[in-house]
């Protein structure tokens, strides 16, 4: 069928049809139209979306994504038929019906994901059967290999690189802000490429954004770690393995993380980079992503042993998490945190403790610290002000004020104080609460929402004493914070006295 074009500025993959011509081509919404510029010979597949009344019989609407490839003016004549669906469709089925896919087969799925040619139910329909029905390590390794070759990659000449990934699911990790510059201080080259919050109240990329830019292509971060050591970007603006990022985006409704694909996710992402030295923070605790040391320690040989067919050297730590890290969950509370730590603040300890511990492991694998000396080694460097100098470095590079001290970053200026309830003791703090309660004030958006901790597990608080202070910049989110603490109660203070539980006296 012959239709004049209409431009539609919106950032999609499709074409609006007039429901009588795409029942006259035989097609549905949702189906794929090959869409042919005469002029030029270029030929396009897109999604197709019907309407009544938008579109007249007799005209396409091109949208703008499509037309980037198509190249069709305003009004012009285009031929319209239906296309045929991608193979990878089929393979997406074989998988939903529990079946292992070949390399060949992943490989088409993750082109077809790259190039936009599967819709977002058929992606979600891959994810969830890969959720359902788990990868084995040959198909997760396809998968890996699949994001790495469809994307950007850097290549160093001079070795090793290094990185760092922690899977998440702990509030407060702002730890590569003081691991990434301790391993750049410490002569190594370290780029770093971060996600933003999914499920979190801040990625690695938000809270660096609040210092600098962090979009960058895979070329630009290449030069900035040559020429500084290190460099802390926003993963989904590189290319590299751009296919994580829009399986993310479709994960995201659901608040999956299907284990194979988030091994092949961290995994394709230190591959990419060029990643000699791998350390993998795996945090255990009952409102963590891992409950017990058991499973961590099977994730951990996962990893492992996905970095061996790799060729990279993997170590994991199984580290504590079920208590925040630090003190500070939100964007600038995060990153006001850690610069105080590289400023010589003595705490929070358990950023500094953790975050000196990834970068030891990181050392003794390099081969600058011996055995056992990797964490001494790492907190010298931070101590000495080592960290703080490359951290600058890092920021002036990314187009930041390198000058910037922590007390320049202010949270929001309205603040709910939460007090404790009675004498006793914080005998819980709830990681997934505290994340909720951060989200519900604003974050990571509102970069100074979020939630400052002043009492721990196993503190012991007075009546009346401050336990948190909710920040957010708009009074509404405030607010909202506040209904959604009183329904989940994050942090629990009691005594020593838990319950009484009577003796049941029956009176004749």
């Amino acid at each position: 069928m012959k239709l004049t074009t209409k431009m539609i500025d919106i950032a999609t993959r499709e074409v609006l049809l007039n429901i009588g011509d795409a029942r006259n081509i035989g097609a549905l919404a949702g189906d794929r139209v090959q869409i042919l510029n005469q002029k030029n010979g270029v030929s396009v597949a897109a999604f197709v979306d019907t309407t009544t009344s938008i579109i007249p019989p007799g005209t396409v609407g091109i949208y703008r994504i499509t037309n980037e490839r198509l190249g069709v003016e305003e009004g012009a004549f285009v031929e319209v038929r239906l296309a045929e669906r991608p193979a990878s469709l089929q393979y997406i089925r074989k998988k939903m019906d529990g079946e292992r896919l070949s390399k060949d087969e992943t490989y088409a799925i993750i082109r077809d994901v790259v190039n936009d040619d599967l819709t977002p139910a058929e992606l979600t329909a891959y994810i969830t059967a890969s959720y359902i029905n788990a990868m084995d390590m040959d198909e997760v390794e396809h998968l890996t290999r699949a994001m790495v070759d469809t994307g950007d990659s850097l290549t160093f000449h001079t070795h090793p690189i290094v990185d760092k990934h922690s899977i998440g699911g702990v509030p407060g990790n702002k730890i590569s802000l003081l691991v990434v510059p301790i391993i750049a201080a410490s002569g190594l080259k370290i780029p770093k490429t971060s996600s933003r919050a999914i499920t979190g109240a801040g990625g690695t990329a938000d809270l660096m954004e609040v210092l600098a830019p962090v979009e960058f292509s895979a070329a630009e971060v290449q030069k900035m770690t040559l020429k500084v050591g290190g460099a802390i970007v926003w993963g989904g603006a590189t290319n590299i393995a751009p296919a994580d990022d829009r399986i993310i985006i479709q994960e995201y409704p659901f608040r999956i993380d299907a284990r194979g694909q988030m091994l092949a996710s961290v995994m394709a992402k230190k591959f990419a980079v060029g990643a000699d030295l791998v350390v993998i923070d795996i945090p255990i605790g009952m409102h963590a992503k891992v409950p017990n040391v058991q499973d961590g320690r099977k994730l951990a040989r996962e990893f492992i042993e996905l970095g061996e067919r790799l060729n990279m050297s993997v170590e994991c730590a199984l580290t504590y998490g079920d208590s925040p890290v630090g003190r500070a969950i939100g964007p600038n509370l995060e990153v006001r945190e850690a610069l105080s730590i590289l400023e010589g603040a003595e705490g929070p300890g358990s950023l500094i403790q953790k975050s000196t511990a990834i970068a030891g492991i990181a050392l003794e694998m390099s081969g600058k610290a011996p055995r056992g000396a990797g964490s001494k080694m790492a907190y010298d460097i931070l101590k000495g002000g080592a960290a703080l100098s490359k951290f600058r470095e890092i920021i002036g590079i990314q187009g930041g004020d390198p000058g910037v001290k922590s007390t320049d970053i202010v949270p929001g200026k309205y603040e709910f104080v939460v007090n404790a309830p009675a004498t006793g003791y914080v005998v819980e703090l709830n990681n997934q609460a505290l994340i909720s309660l951060a989200r519900s004030a604003g974050a990571p958006h509102d970069r100074g929402a979020g939630i400052l901790l002043h009492a721990k597990k196993g503190n012991r608080v007075e009546q009346g004493e401050p336990i948190f202070t909710i920040y957010a910049e708009r009074n509404w989110r405030l607010q909202k914070a506040l209904e959604e603490g009183r329904r989940l109660m994050p942090v629990l203070v009691e005594g020593m006295l838990l319950d009484r539980v009577p003796h049941e006296t029956k009176w004749e």
